[in-house]
């Protein structure tokens, strides 16, 4: 499959969730999206909306049920045509609503190549430095979800072997100074509040800058 072309004319401001498996990206992204001014994209929820026996569904069966990364021309394939649908069906509305990601870039390579389609304002770290809490939790989360493959200890470590060595480098890409921490440990309610305490201001400037143009 060939990589996906570059838009020059488009390029979208976004807040990048970023942490390790079972950090709760996904949960804090899907809360996040509810506000107005704000769009969540999951990469991992498209996957999971994937036909797994189309030929782009095959490769990430492949790769996930490993606990291994889908290759990079596949996912930026897979993520640029999404959120330009998003953006053909008024879904998502660039100058109004601020991108929020999960689950992309996962290495440093995507986000060399995302780098052609974001413009990375901030990156929250969620960080947990309890390993075992965090298979804990993700066990408990793959049953509730009824996947056994994703419930297995080692498909769970393969996953946190993968994210220390080909996504965590990811932070490296960025400036420090747009890389903002917070703990992951905390209930829902208030790893969300040190969230919106930080990512509030972007939306302001952003939400100013739109009235502007």
């Amino acid at each position: 499959m060939s990589k996906a072309k570059p838009e020059p004319t488009q390029r979208y401001q976004t807040v990048l969730l970023f942490g390790s498996p079972g950090s709760g990206k996904g949960t804090q992204g899907k809360i996040l999206g509810s506000i107005p001014g704000f769009y969540h994209l999951s990469c991992g929820e498209v996957f999971r909306t994937l036909n797994m026996k189309s030929e782009l569904g095959k490769v990430f069966v492949e790769y996930s049920s490993r606990g291994e990364l889908v290759p990079d021309d596949v996912t930026i394939s897979m993520w640029s045509e999404n959120i330009r649908a998003q953006v053909v069906l008024s879904l998502y509305k660039p100058a109004d609503d601020l991108l929020i990601l999960d689950g992309i870039p996962r290495s440093v390579n995507q986000a060399n190549l995302m780098d052609r389609y974001i413009e990375v304002l901030q990156v929250i770290h969620l960080v947990c430095r309890d390993e075992r809490a965090m298979i804990d939790r993700l066990r408990r989360r793959a049953l509730k979800e009824n996947r056994a493959d994703d419930a297995r200890e080692e498909v769970i470590r393969r996953r946190w072997e993968v994210y220390k060595k080909e996504t965590y480098p990811v932070l490296e890409h960025y400036p420090k100074s747009i890389i903002r921490e917070v703990d992951a440990m905390g209930s829902p309610a208030a790893v969300l509040q040190h969230i919106l305490e930080l990512v509030v201001p972007v939306q302001e400037s952003h939400f100013s800058n739109s009235l502007e143009k």
